[in-house]
């Protein structure tokens, strides 16, 4: 027989604000922070396994001969890939580049800020606000690496304006800011063979998909190609 304490508590909403992109929210449900935009689960605080990963897999690419390597990461969220990055020393820089200005606040002051703080002190790492489509394009800056978590996979983005980012010209801006033998590496929710198609028809080589285990459902990946030189 149930009882009233078998009802699981709704998620306590700590903001929400119309963003650049439309709405996002932050919620507290039971110990775990969730971030979620346009109504879309993008992320929450429960694990960080594929998060974590998606680093290391890059790092791991790189020719070991690259002395202080630049990484790129697009979308700070719940901060496990800054965090991850800033505890290994062997990177150089660590720029993020994060298009939602509550996200950022979030980190700094507020309710994240416990996750993240000690990572946003490290003198390497740099936060830059922008769209990371429009940042690949436009930038002179280049990178060693580049990790992508900005959407839920290629086949299932936050928004239309990132579409293009995984299509063969969006894939040419990411090649753009790499330096030879640059490693992309990009978080899926689920395999997208097609991706990695388009990723050989964009000119990267070594191209491949690790898989991260969960638990329920298919495994998030991580997508990684290496850019030629």
């Amino acid at each position: 027989m149930s009882t009233p304490y078998d009802i699981p508590e709704p998620p306590e909403v700590l903001d929400r604000r119309e963003g650049p992109y439309g709405e996002v929210a932050l919620r507290r449900h039971g110990d775990l922070l969730q971030i979620i935009a346009n109504g879309c689960f993008l992320m929450d605080t429960s694990d960080g396994r594929s998060e974590r990963r998606l680093v290391d897999a890059a790092l791991a690419a790189l020719d070991a001969r690259v002395v202080d390597p630049h990484v790129l990461i697009g979308g700070l969220g719940v901060g496990f890939s800054l965090v991850h990055a800033a505890g290994q020393p062997r990177w150089g820089r660590i720029a993020v580049v994060e298009r939602e200005p509550a996200i950022i606040e979030w980190h700094r002051g507020g309710p994240l800020a416990g996750l993240s703080a000690r990572a946003l002190a490290d003198p390497r790492t740099e936060i830059v606000e922008a769209d990371l489509v429009r940042y690949v394009n436009e930038t002179s800056d280049t990178f060693d690496a580049l990790c992508l978590d900005i959407d839920n996979g290629p086949g299932w983005t936050v928004t239309e304006d990132n579409e293009g980012l995984y299509s063969a010209a969006g894939l040419a801006a990411c090649a753009r800011v790499l330096r030879p033998g640059g490693v992309l590496a990009v978080w899926s929710a689920k395999p997208s063979p097609e991706f990695e198609g388009t990723l050989r028809n964009a000119g990267f080589r070594q191209v491949r998909t690790e898989e991260i285990p969960v638990a329920r459902g298919v495994p998030d990946v991580v997508h990684l190609g290496v850019r030629p030189g």
